[in-house]
């Protein structure tokens, strides 16, 4: 992954372009993961005391990571017995998802039809996979739709978006619009629910993406924001509003849009390669994977202020 990744910086990296960081957001690093041990996160779900939950890519691993720092591994999902996820090359833990009740779940990409899925770890428990996905595919970025009681899922090999039963079940294709497509490496990834509409990334095209969910099918998929390059997941900065803060892994940059799709940098001092965000309050979580840089993995916190745009 850390050669692919390498090829997109190179080839898109320069094109980028953002607002100046009037908003900067001031951060520091809350938690150092081992990269020897293939900690390198890869999404992040938050409970209400601000304990993070994070998938470990590279260790297929899903661990707790206490407010104060405290690392513990809750399950490591068992390795391919060859190959991995395609485009790829490896198997890695991507999305992960909170439920009120403390449950996690989370999805493995593996290359194996008896491995690959969307699995559910309840407290103390053990992971179990309750959906079973195409080994062909990428599932990537996981969302949950709580009065549906419904997950969406990105694939980003694929190109679609799918949808599971909050029990488990058989998986659909919820869209597999041309917007979600890979253009040479890898498409559709971080998703969130949002005021009735799917929103997710395409990493390839640096797109952001509203669906509207109309009686639980896809509406016409609308363009938000266009040149993200290396664009990864995404959060939103409030109830109130649809601005969006998203993760941009190879630039090592972390921007805010606005309504207008306008991208405002936040962060980008000591990042590497940030992965996906969460918003808590004012503190904004970022997870760094250091693919590319291979330096120092790691939990960013940030205190963002009010938006002005």
């Amino acid at each position: 992954m850390r050669t692919r990744l390498l090829t997109l910086a190179i080839a898109v990296g320069i094109g980028l372009t953002t607002v100046s960081p009037s908003n900067a957001a001031t951060s520091r690093i809350a938690v150092h993961f081992d990269l020897t041990k293939g900690q390198q996160p890869e999404n992040i779900a938050l409970s209400p005391d601000g304990t993070a939950y994070v998938t470990f890519a590279t260790a297929r691993q899903v661990a707790e990571i206490s407010p104060k720092g405290t690392i513990r591994i809750l399950a490591t999902l068992p390795a391919p017995a060859e190959g991995g996820a395609p485009a790829l090359g490896f198997a890695l833990t991507a999305g992960i998802v909170r439920t009120a009740d403390g449950t996690l779940y989370f999805l493995y990409a593996s290359g194996d039809p008896a491995t690959t899925g969307l699995y559910r770890l309840r407290p103390g428990g053990k992971p179990q996979r309750i959906a079973a996905l195409p080994a062909n595919g990428l599932p990537n970025g996981l969302a949950y739709d709580e009065p549906a009681k419904t997950f969406y899922l990105t694939d980003s090999v694929l190109g679609s978006i799918s949808t599971v039963p909050l029990h488990g079940g058989h998986a659909r294709v919820w869209s597999s619009a041309p917007e979600l497509a890979a253009a040479g490496f890898l498409g559709a990834n971080g998703i969130k629910v949002r005021h009735g509409a799917i929103w997710a990334t395409n990493l390839d095209r640096g797109t952001l993406l509203r669906i509207p969910i109309r009686q639980r099918r896809p509406g016409p998929v609308q363009v938000k924001a266009t040149g993200l390059v290396g664009i990864d997941d995404i959060a939103f900065t409030g109830d109130g509003d649809d601005q969006v803060i998203a993760a941009l892994n190879a630039p090592n940059k972390v921007v805010r849009i606005d309504t207008d799709g306008r991208a405002v940098t936040l962060l980008t001092a000591e990042l590497q390669n940030p992965t996906s965000v969460a918003v808590r309050d004012r503190t904004l979580y970022v997870l760094n994977a250091a693919y590319l840089t291979a330096t120092d993995p790691n939990l960013t916190l940030a205190t963002i202020g009010e938006s002005h745009a």
